[in-house]
């Protein structure tokens, strides 16, 4: 069965019909092995900052393509990024979470804030690095002077 240009499956059957084709085997033979990261926005609601839309879009950043792709019925959004985590972590999560913000459909303010907050419940060298190393500059400012303050100079 073709699922897209050049990537085919063979489905399972099951009671119900045929199975769809798994997600990460789909990324995988896409990016033909190069490294991924698979997030979707509905992981910010696990973060306890106080989220409530729910999305229905899969972001997959990696090294390789950028751009939408339907892959077997299901449309993946790929991002290229210069770095990514070897595996998902909540302090990954809180910066992609800011990085994003703009396209959550939240309330930008109230939820920077409630993200401050959080920001104090997690470690701070492993958040301080997660921002450094994934997120965008002013997202790096802000959790800057979410972890010192607003008032810390810096040489």
């Amino acid at each position: 069965m073709k699922l897209a240009g050049g990537l085919y499956s063979v489905p399972k059957q099951t009671a119900f019909g045929q199975a769809p084709a798994d997600d990460a085997a789909l990324i995988e033979a896409f990016l033909k092995g190069s490294p991924y990261l698979k997030v979707t926005p509905n992981l910010y609601n696990g973060l306890g900052v106080g989220l409530t839309q729910l999305h229905n879009r899969t972001i997959v950043y990696n090294h390789k393509r950028h751009g939408r792709f339907k892959l077997g019925g299901r449309e993946f959004e790929f991002r290229i990024k210069p770095r990514l985590p070897a595996k998902l972590t909540l302090e990954f999560l809180l910066v992609d979470l800011v990085n994003n913000l703009g396209d959550l459909g939240e309330d930008r303010s109230a939820t920077l804030a409630r993200v401050k907050a959080a920001a104090q419940n997690y470690p701070a060298p492993r958040l301080r690095r997660a921002a450094e190393d994934y997120g965008k500059v002013g997202t790096r400012k802000f959790f800057d002077q979410a972890l010192n303050g607003p008032d810390v100079e810096h040489a």
